[in-house]
C-alpha cells in the first residue's frame, strides 16, 4: 500500500531522469502519458473519421442521377492539383513561349485587329503546328467576330483566340474516363515504334492503380525483344503483373492469355501492347483484327478502347501517324506524348479538331505522373500561360 502512494514520487523522478538524458527520456514519457489517457488517442483519428462518416449525407445527392454524373466529372477535374497544373505549365513552356513570342511580333505597335494582323496570325498558328485546316477554321471565326464587332482591340486578341481554340477542340466525352462496368476494361494500345508507347503503358498502369483499380499488362508486341523487356521493367516499377510469351509468339495468343488471366484474377483494367509495324499495313490490320476477335471470345465488348499513342514532338508527322492508324483500325482515343521537349504543342489542337478522336492523355515529362488526363480548358490555359 505505501508503494501506490509513492507513485506521485515517480513523477518527480522523471524530472531528474530528463536531466541525465534530456533528449531520449522526455520523449518516451509524453508517450506513456497519452496511453493512460485513452481520450487523446481516439481524438486524433476517430474525430477526423466521423467527418468522413457524415459523407453518407451526400448520399441523398446521388439520388439525382445528373448530380452523380457531375460528381464524376468533378472528380476528374479535381485530379488537376496545383502540382499537376504546375507540371502542365512546365511541360508546355516551350510551346507557350514560342507561341507568345510570335503573337507579340504580330501585334506590336498596333491597336486594332485588321486583315494584316489576321494574315500574320494565320502564319503563327500554322508554324505552331496547329495545322492548315484548323488554322483556317480559327481565323474564319475571328474574322466573323471582327466583322460583327467592327472594332477589336489587339489587347483582346489573346482572350478571343483562347476562346475560339477551346471551342474548336473536340469535346472530350466524360465517359471515356470511366471504366466500363463489364470488367475487365480492355485497352488495346497501338502506335508506331519510338513514340513512347511502352512508357505510356507503364504510366497508364500507374494512373489506374492510383485510382484503386487492379491492373494487368499484356506484351502482345512479340516481334521486338526490347518491347517485352521494357514492359517488364515498367511492370516491375509500378508493381503490375505482365503476361508474356516467347518472342515471335502469336500476338493474339498473348492477348487471349492476358484477358483470361485478368478475368480469373478479378482485374479491373487490361492494357495490351501491340506491334508498331506500319510498313506492312495489311499484316498489321489483320493482326489487330485477329486480336480483337480473340478477345471477344472471352468478352464480347472487348476491347472497350483502342488507344493510339502519337509523338507530339514530331509536329506535322503526328498528323500522318494518326491518319495511317485510323486507316488501319478504329481508334477510340489518343495519347499525345513528348510535349515537354518541343515547341510543337499546337499539334494537339489540330489533331483533336481534324480527327474528332478524343485525346485522353498527354505526356508532359519523365515522371510517373507526367502522363496526364487531357482537359482541354487546362491545356489551353497552360498553352496561353505567359509566365
Amino acid at each position: 500500500e505505501p508503494e501506490p502512494e509513492p507513485e506521485p514520487e515517480p513523477e518527480p523522478e522523471p524530472e531528474p531522469e530528463p536531466e541525465l538524458e534530456p533528449e531520449p527520456e522526455p520523449e518516451p514519457e509524453p508517450e506513456p502519458e497519452p496511453e493512460p489517457e485513452p481520450e487523446p488517442e481516439p481524438e486524433p483519428e476517430p474525430e477526423p473519421e466521423p467527418e468522413p462518416e457524415p459523407e453518407p449525407e451526400p448520399e441523398p445527392e446521388p439520388e439525382s442521377e445528373p448530380e452523380d454524373v457531375s460528381e464524376k466529372k468533378s472528380f476528374f477535374r479535381s485530379l488537376f492539383t496545383k502540382k499537376k497544373k504546375d507540371s502542365l505549365n512546365k511541360g508546355l513552356k516551350k510551346s507557350s513561349t514560342s507561341f507568345f513570342s510570335k503573337i507579340s511580333k504580330v501585334i506590336i505597335g498596333k491597336t486594332k485587329v485588321d486583315d494584316e494582323i489576321l494574315d500574320d496570325l494565320e502564319e503563327v498558328l500554322i508554324t505552331s503546328d496547329v495545322g492548315v485546316k484548323t488554322t483556317l477554321k480559327i481565323i474564319d471565326k475571328i474574322e466573323s467576330r471582327v466583322a460583327k464587332d467592327k472594332y477589336i482591340n489587339t489587347d483582346e486578341l489573346n482572350s478571343i483566340l483562347k476562346e475560339e481554340i477551346i471551342d474548336i477542340i473536340d469535346p472530350s466525352d466524360e465517359n471515356q474516363f470511366r471504366i466500363s462496368e463489364n470488367r475487365p476494361h480492355v485497352i488495346l494500345v497501338v502506335g508506331v515504334n519510338g513514340v513512347g508507347k511502352t512508357t505510356s503503358i507503364g504510366k497508364m498502369a500507374h494512373h489506374y492503380k492510383s485510382m484503386g483499380l487492379k491492373v494487368i499488362i499484356g506484351a502482345a508486341d512479340t516481334f521486338r525483344a526490347a518491347a517485352i523487356e521494357q514492359l517488364q521493367i515498367w511492370a516491375n516499377r509500378v508493381n503490375v503483373e505482365l503476361i508474356k510469351q516467347e518472342m515471335g509468339s502469336d500476338p493474339a495468343s498473348v492477348a487471349y492469355d492476358t484477358l483470361e488471366s485478368a478475368i480469373n484474377k478479378n482485374v479491373d483494367v487490361v492494357l495490351i501492347d501491340t506491334a508498331g509495324r506500319l510498313h506492312n499495313k495489311t499484316n498489321l490490320m489483320n493482326e489487330l483484327s485477329k486480336i480483337k476477335r480473340v478477345l471477344q471470345k472471352k468478352n464480347i465488348e472487348a476491347p472497350q478502347e483502342v488507344l493510339l499513342v502519337i509523338d507530339g514532338s514530331t509536329g506535322q508527322n503526328a498528323f500522318e501517324q494518326a491518319k495511317q492508324f485510323t486507316n488501319v483500325t478504329e481508334i477510340t482515343s489518343l495519347a499525345v506524348t513528348k510535349l515537354d521537349g518541343t515547341a510543337k504543342g499546337g499539334v494537339v489542337l489540330g489533331i483533336s479538331d481534324q480527327f474528332k478522336i478524343p485525346i485522353k492523355f498527354i505526356g508532359i515529362g519523365e515522371g510517373l505522373d507526367d502522363l496526364q488526363l487531357f482537359d482541354k480548358k487546362e491545356f489551353v490555359d497552360s498553352f496561353f500561360n505567359k509566365s
